[in-house]
């Protein structure tokens, strides 16, 4: 019985010793995730989305509280104004998540561009909707409100040939976040302030 103690309050120590450990690594490391991410995941899609701008959008940002949800923004400064931003969002693929960063307009509302971060769509497929530039193309300039679909659904985008479920998924993330823009759009105009030349 004395072994048996013994043993279960060694692995209690050890449990909660390791438990400890890599807690502390996470946190440790937790920052140099996020910038990792931000350069090679999420920041080549931010720069061609803000291509132009005379500041570093991966540099120039900011979090806003959106509930239970904290969002970044990356800021594009172009003639001296500091009016468009960028945003992550994310929608249902074919294969699961897709990561989308959307650019808008501060000034016009429109979409000045997006680019897909992440996914797992089928290669040769449905990842064409993150390499095909005339997806992404044509969505510059729409007013980013209201619902996005596709041209088979009644909309007005053109799906990638045999990905329509991903580019539904697409669709979906833009609409989905047209409400939280709409929302927050008096605390990112308030923000951006802070960023201008």
């Amino acid at each position: 019985m004395r072994d048996m103690i013994k043993m279960v309050v060694v692995l209690t120590v050890l449990s909660t010793f390791s438990g400890g450990l890599l807690a502390a690594i996470r946190i440790g490391t937790k920052e140099k995730i996020e910038y990792q991410q931000l350069k090679f995941v999420k920041g080549p899609a931010i720069r061609a989305i803000l291509e132009g701008a005379s500041n570093d959008p991966i540099v120039d940002r900011f979090k806003v509280q959106d509930g239970d949800t904290e969002r970044n923004f990356f800021v594009g400064v172009f003639d001296g104004k500091a009016d468009r931003v960028a945003f992550e969002t994310f929608g249902k693929g074919f294969s699961g998540e897709i990561g989308l960063i959307v650019g808008v307009n501060l000034n016009d509302d429109k979409i000045v561009g997006i680019g897909i971060t992440t996914h797992s769509e089928t290669p040769g497929v449905g990842s064409r909707a993150k390499s095909d530039p005339a997806f992404a193309s044509q969505f510059k300039g729409l007013p980013f409100s209201g619902a996005f679909k596709v041209k088979t659904d009644g909309g007005q985008v053109d799906a990638v040939s045999g990905a329509t479920i991903t580019s539904r998924g697409v669709c979906a993330a833009l609409t989905d976040n047209t409400e939280a823009y709409r929302r927050l759009k008096p605390q990112l105009v308030e923000k951006i302030k802070d960023f201008a030349n």
